[in-house]
C-alpha cells in the first residue's frame, strides 16, 4: 500500500510511516487499490464515516436508468452476515443512524457514531457495501417506486430534473438520479449482482472519516475486509473513472421544457452550461452565485422577493462535474405572478453580464462564502463528506486557510469573464412545472426568443 498526505505524494513502501505533509488529513492507498482518508479532529468523541463509491446515474445506460439507486437502497435489505432488521438493531443500539445517498457520479454510505462504536460500524457497512444479498428485492422495489411517485408529485424537485433534460440534452447528466419506474419495475436479481459486481470494486472506493479518529487503525478494519484482500493487485484496473460512465460533451443548445400539471405555482428554473469540478474558477463562481442570487441580500433575493413580493423562493445554484457542469437559478411563483417575475430575473441576468458586482457586493460575497466554509467544517460529516468526495473526485483537499485565500483572490474582473460566458441570457434553457403551457410560453417569451417548447406530460398532469 501506499501512504500519504496529499493525493500524489506516496510513499513506496506498505510499511511507510511518514507523518502527513498536511496535519489537517491522511491518506492511505492499498494494494487493492482502495484509498482511506482520515482527518483527526481535537475535542470530539464521535466519528464520521463514510463508503464513497465512483458510480452514480451518469454511469448508467437508458436501459439501466435508476439502477444504482435502486442498489443503494438494497444495501440496507440484509447481508451475507446481517438481517434488514439487524442492521437497524445494531445502530440504533449505538444511537447512531445509518444512511445513504446516490447522485451523478457516487454512491456513499455514511454514519456517525460514537468513537467506541466504530469498529462494529465499520463491520457492518462494509459487509452492506461488498456482500449485500439482494434479499426483499420487490419489497425494496416498491418502496423505490414509491419514492418515485411521491417525486413526480413535488413540482418543486421536478424542474430541476426538466432543466438537465434542457441543459444536457440526451446526455446521462441529464437523467435524474431516481431512475424510472419502468426500469426499477423490471430490473432483475442477477442485473443488480452484475452492476454490483462490476460497480463497487476495490479500486473505486474511498472510505472517509473524520473525528475521534486514529489513521492507522482505520487502514487496519479496512485490511480485515475480505473483499478488499482477496483482490488481486495484478489484475486489470479500470479506476474511478472508468465507473463514471460517458465521458463526451453534451450537447449543449438553447432548449425549453415544460411538464404540464396540476399546481398552484409556476416552478421554473434558468439554466445553462457551467463548469467541470477542477476547473479553478470555481470560488469566483461561488462568489459570483452569493452576489446574483446565493444569500438573502443578492439581487434576485432583494429585487424579486423583497422589493416586490413575487416569490417566496428565488435562488440560483450550480453543479460541478468531472467534465462538465451546470449554472441555473430557481424560481416558484403564483400565475399571476409569473410574466413580472421573470421579467426582473430576465433584467438582472442581463445587469449581471453587464455589471456582475460592486467593490461591496464583491466583499459581501466573499466574506459570506469564507464564514460559511469554515462554520461547516465544525462538523464531522461535513469534514468527512469533504474527504470522500474529493477524494473520490481525484480533487486537491484544500486546507481551511488555502480555501480562504482562494476565496478572497477572486477579483470584479473574474467576475466579470465568468458572468459573459455563463449567464448571458439568450444562452440559457428554460424548464417549467406548471398548471398551462401557454401561460407559460407567454411569460417566457423574453427569454425563450425563437425556442420552441417540448412539453412532456407527466404522471397525474391533464396531458
Amino acid at each position: 500500500m501506499t501512504v500519504s498526505a496529499v493525493p500524489g505524494a506516496h510513499a513506496t513502501a506498505a510499511t511507510a510511516t511518514e507523518g502527513p505533509l498536511q496535519p489537517e488529513h491522511q491518506i492511505t492507498t492499498l494494494d487493492s487499490g482502495v484509498r482511506v482518508v482520515t482527518e483527526r479532529v481535537p475535542g470530539v468523541r464521535s466519528v464520521a464515516l463514510g463508503f464513497w463509491i465512483a458510480t452514480g446515474s451518469a454511469a448508467e445506460h437508458d436501459d439501466e436508468a435508476g439502477i444504482s439507486h435502486l442498489l443503494e437502497h438494497m444495501l440496507f435489505r440484509g447481508t451475507e452476515r446481517f438481517g434488514s432488521q439487524e442492521i437497524d438493531q445494531i445502530f440504533d443500539a449505538m444511537g447512531a443512524e445509518v444512511n445513504a445517498g446516490t447522485d451523478k457520479e457516487s454512491t456513499s454510505l455514511y454514519t456517525r457514531v460514537l468513537d467506541g462504536h466504530l469498529e462494529r460500524a465499520f463491520e457492518v457497512m462494509g459487509d452492506m457495501v461488498f456482500h449485500p444479498r439482494f434479499g426483499e428485492l420487490e419489497t425494496e422495489r416498491e418502496v423505490v417506486l414509491e419514492e418515485i411517485a411521491m417525486y413526480e408529485d413535488d413540482p418543486q424537485d421536478k424542474v430541476f430534473d426538466v432543466l438537465g433534460e434542457a441543459v444536457f440534452g440526451g446526455h446521462p447528466l441529464g437523467r435524474a438520479v431516481i431512475g424510472t419506474a419502468q426500469v426499477v419495475g423490471a430490473v432483475t436479481r442477477e442485473q443488480l449482482a452484475a452492476f454490483h459486481a462490476a460497480r463497487y470494486e476495490p479500486q473505486n472506493l474511498v472510505i472517509a472519516a473524520a473525528g475521534s479518529i486514529d489513521h492507522d487503525e482505520l487502514v487496519g478494519m479496512v485490511t480485515t475486509l475480505d473483499a478488499v484482500r482477496a483482490k488481486d493487485p495484478a489484475a486489470p484496473q479500470p479506476g474511478a473513472a472508468a465507473a463514471l460512465g460517458d465521458v463526451s460533451a453534451p450537447d449543449f443548445q438553447r432548449r425549453v421544457r415544460f411538464v404540464e400539471k396540476d399546481t398552484e405555482q409556476y416552478h421554473v428554473c434558468i439554466g445553462g452550461a457551467g463548469m467541470a469540478r477542477e476547473d479553478e474558477r470555481r470560488f469566483a463562481l461561488r462568489v459570483l452565485e452569493g452576489v446574483l442570487g446565493g444569500t438573502s441580500s443578492s439581487r434576485l433575493f432583494q429585487e424579486v422577493r423583497e422589493r416586490r413580493g413575487l416569490a417566496y423562493s428565488v435562488f440560483c445554484f450550480s453543479n460541478l462535474y468531472a467534465h462538465t457542469g451546470e449554472v441555473g437559478l430557481y424560481v416558484g411563483t403564483r400565475p399571476d405572478n409569473l410574466q413580472e417575475a421573470l421579467s426582473v430575473i430576465s433584467a438582472e441576468l442581463a445587469r449581471c453580464v453587464a455589471d456582475p458586482a460592486s467593490e461591496d457586493e464583491l466583499t459581501r460575497s466573499r466574506e459570506n462564502l469564507k464564514g460559511r466554509v469554515v462554520l461547516s467544517m465544525e462538523s464531522t460529516s461535513a469534514r468527512m463528506s469533504r474527504l470522500g468526495g474529493s477524494l473520490l473526485a481525484e480533487m486537491p483537499i484544500l486546507s481551511i486557510d488555502e480555501v480562504i485565500e482562494r476565496i478572497d483572490a477572486v477579483s470584479l474582473a473574474d467576475l466579470r469573464a465568468l458572468s459573459a460566458e455563463l449567464f448571458e441570457p439568450d444562452a440559457l434553457s428554460i424548464a417549467g412545472v406548471g398548471p398551462d403551457e401557454r401561460v407559460f410560453a407567454t411569460a417566457i417569451a423574453p427569454l425563450a426568443g425563437d425556442r420552441e417548447i417540448a412539453a412532456t406530460a407527466a404522471p397525474g398532469s391533464a396531458r
